[in-house]
C-alpha cells in the first residue's frame, strides 16, 4: 500500500504542476488573446470576470457530483477538458469561439481545482503528516514554467495556438496516463458516523472561507498590480517592473517546498501565523518603500508569507470535517474565486480614489484577520507535527486506485 500512496502522491503532484502551467499560459497571454479577437478594453473585464464566476459554478457542481463519482474520476476527465479549452482559446478567430472556449475553461477548471484539492486533502490524511504544501509547490513550479513559455511565445511573436499546442500535446497524455495512479481517500467508521450526524456547517467553515478569500485578494494584488506599482509609484523602469511577480513566484515555490517540514515540526497553526505576519510585513514594506529595490523586497516577503495560507486552509477544512472533507473542500474552493474577483478591482479603485500606497494597506489588513482565526488550523485532537503526528495506520490501507 505504501507504493500505492507514493504513486498517488507523485501523479497528483504532476496534476498540480500541469494545472499551474496551463493557468499561467492563459493569464499571461491575455493581451495577445485580446488582440487576436479584437476584444475591447470595456469588454475585457467582463470576460475575465466570467471565468472565475463559472469556475465557482464548476466547484459547486463538483460538490454534488462527488456524491456519485469519485474525485479521481472527475480530475481524470476535467484536466484534459481544461487543456483542450486552452488550445481552443488560442485557435479560434471569432468572439463567439473564444467566449465558448473560456466558458468551458472556467467550468472545467472549477471542477479540476476542487477535485485536485479533495485528493490532496484525503491523501494527506492517509499519509498522516503534512504533504499539502508540496502539491501547491508543484503548482507554483508549473506556473513559473508556463509564464516562461508565454514569455518565449510573446518574444518570438508566435501565434497563440503555436505556443499552446506543444504544451497541450505533452501534458494531455501525460496527465491522463498519470491519472491511473490517483488515490481516492476513504473515511473511517467514526468519521462516517460523524458525517451522518450532520452536514458541513457553514458557520464552522466560514473562518476558513474568509482566510481563503483574503489570501487570494493578496495574491491577485501582486499578480495584477505589482508591475504598475513598481513603475508608476516607485519610479522603476519598464523592464524592472516585470521582475516583482517573477520574484514572488519563485519565493512562493521556495516557501511551499519547505513548508511541509515546518508544519510537521511546529504545527499548522504556527506556520500559518508566521506566514500571515510575514505577508503583512511584505505589504507594509511595499506601501512604504522609498524605491523600487525596497519594493521588490516587500514582494519577496509576500511570496514567502502568502504561499502557506491556501494549502493549509484546504488541509484545515479536511481536518475540521474528516467525514465530509470533499464537501468542505468544494465549498471552500469557491472563495478562491471570490478573492480573485474582489482583489484586483478593490486595489484599483482605492488606488485611483486615494493612493496606491494606501491601497496596499487594505490587503495587509485583510490578511492580518487570519490571526483571529488561526486556531481553526490546529484542532487539538488532530494536529500534524513531530509531537502530535497521527498514526499512519489509521487511514493507510483504505485508499483506492483512482481508476
Amino acid at each position: 500500500m505504501t507504493d500505492v500512496l507514493r504513486r498517488g502522491r507523485a501523479s497528483l503532484a504532476f496534476s498540480f504542476f500541469a494545472q499551474g502551467a496551463t493557468f499561467a499560459l492563459l493569464v499571461t497571454r491575455i493581451p495577445a488573446i485580446q488582440h487576436r479577437y479584437g476584444i475591447s478594453d470595456a469588454l475585457l473585464p467582463v470576460i475575465l470576470a466570467a471565468v472565475p464566476i463559472l469556475a465557482g459554478v464548476g466547484s459547486v457542481t463538483t460538490e454534488q457530483l462527488v456524491k456519485r463519482v469519485r474525485p479521481s474520476r472527475l480530475l481524470r476527465w476535467s484536466q484534459p477538458v481544461v487543456l483542450l479549452a486552452l488550445l481552443a482559446v488560442g485557435s479560434g478567430d471569432r468572439m463567439a469561439e473564444v467566449g465558448i472556449a473560456l466558458a468551458v475553461f472556467g467550468l472545467a477548471v472549477g471542477a479540476l481545482d476542487a477535485s485536485m484539492n479533495m485528493l490532496g486533502v484525503s491523501l494527506q490524511r492517509s499519509y498522516g503528516r503534512s504533504i499539502m504544501l508540496g502539491f501547491h509547490a508543484a503548482y507554483s513550479l508549473g506556473g513559473i514554467l508556463g509564464a516562461s513559455l508565454a514569455w518565449v511565445g510573446a518574444h518570438w511573436h508566435l501565434a497563440l495556438w503555436v505556443s499552446y499546442l506543444p504544451v497541450v500535446a505533452v501534458l494531455l497524455p501525460a496527465t491522463f496516463v498519470g491519472s491511473r495512479w490517483y488515490v481516492d481517500g476513504s473515511v473511517s467508521a467514526a468519521d462516517a458516523q460523524e458525517a451522518k450526524a450532520g452536514p458541513v456547517a457553514f458557520r464552522l467553515l466560514l473562518p476558513l472561507c474568509l482566510v481563503m478569500t483574503f489570501a487570494y485578494i493578496g495574491d491577485s494584488t501582486v499578480s495584477n498590480w505589482s508591475a504598475k506599482y513598481l513603475q508608476d509609484t516607485l519610479g522603476s523602469s519598464e523592464q524592472l517592473a516585470t521582475v516583482p511577480y517573477n520574484v514572488y513566484m519563485v519565493t512562493t515555490l521556495l516557501g511551499r517546498s519547505i513548508g511541509d517540514f515546518g508544519v510537521r515540526r511546529f504545527g499548522a497553526a504556527a506556520v500559518v501565523r508566521l506566514g500571515t505576519l510575514v505577508a503583512a510585513a511584505g505589504f507594509a514594506v511595499v506601501a512604504g518603500a522609498p524605491g523600487a529595490w525596497v519594493g521588490m523586497l516587500g514582494f519577496t516577503l509576500l511570496g514567502l508569507g502568502l504561499c502557506v495560507l491556501v494549502p493549509q486552509t484546504f488541509a484545515a477544512a479536511g481536518r475540521l470535517f474528516p467525514g465530509a472533507s470533499d464537501t468542505a473542500v468544494a465549498r471552500l474552493n469557491i472563495f478562491n474565486y471570490v478573492g480573485f474577483l474582489v482583489g484586483s478591482p478593490l486595489v484599483g479603485a482605492l488606488g485611483d480614489a486615494w493612493s496606491y500606497r494606501g491601497a496596499m494597506l487594505i490587503p495587509m489588513a485583510l490578511v492580518l484577520v487570519t490571526l483571529v482565526y488561526v486556531r481553526s488550523f490546529a484542532p487539538a485532537a488532530d494536529r500534524y507535527g513531530d509531537d502530535h503526528e497521527r498514526s499512519r495506520t489509521a487511514d493507510v490501507g483504505r485508499g483506492g486506485n483512482g481508476v
